[in-house]
């Protein structure tokens, strides 16, 4: 009965175990938002694109993905509910330094782009961003000379927006010490974290 199992069943076996072989081959991709409509949608692209795909939508949840193999490429949110994405970049960065990560968020900063980049995102990028836009990203090993310079100086409230997320950065994100830092009630530094940026 075995004998005659394979006998029939002997292409999809070859199938399925070559399938399993390239599936080992292929570079291991973490992704982590806790928007799991965008983690699926980007999930499918990246498969398309020849990533073997793990998504997470908390911190501890891509640590627990990375105990069984620490990922290749990783792509995270900066803000995941009420922690930061920046804690998981300097955990997967100690883990095994040469993880490519791509820092994704909807909230665009001077501030959380450096401090991303000196814990060890390759790139950092505004939503919203397509795969394309990722996959550029992640080749990316140095900056690019020839960007133009803007002619426009920033406003005063992007420069408001960028130096309180800069003393918020340089405090860990703890809204309590910024807030006295700023001499700044706690309430009202809760509502200007709250608003988008001010577009340039």
């Amino acid at each position: 009965m075995y004998a005659d199992y394979l006998a029939t069943n002997k292409g999809n076996i070859m199938t399925n175990e070559q399938s399993s072989i390239e599936t080992d081959e292929l570079p291991n991709l973490l992704i982590v938002d806790d928007d799991k409509m965008f983690c699926d949608v980007l999930a499918t692209a990246m498969i398309k694109r020849g990533f073997d795909v793990n998504c997470a939508h908390t911190i501890d949840q891509a640590l627990a993905l990375t105990e069984a193999s620490t990922p290749e490429y990783a792509i995270i949110d900066l803000k995941l509910s009420s922690e930061s994405g920046l804690v998981l970049v300097e955990k997967l960065k100690a883990l095994d330094p040469g993880t490519r990560i791509v820092m994704l968020t909807g909230y665009a900063s001077i501030a959380t782009a450096v401090e991303a980049i000196k814990l060890g995102a390759t790139h950092y990028l505004a939503k919203p961003v397509d795969a394309d836009e990722i996959m550029t990203a992640f080749e990316r090993i140095s900056g690019d000379s020839d960007t133009p310079i803007s002619a426009n100086p920033l406003s005063v409230g992007r420069l408001e927006w960028e130096y309180i997320h800069r003393i918020l950065a340089e405090n860990d994100n703890n809204i309590s010490v910024t807030a006295r830092i700023l001499n700044m009630h706690r309430r009202t530094l809760q509502r200007k974290l709250a608003k988008k940026p001010h577009r340039e």
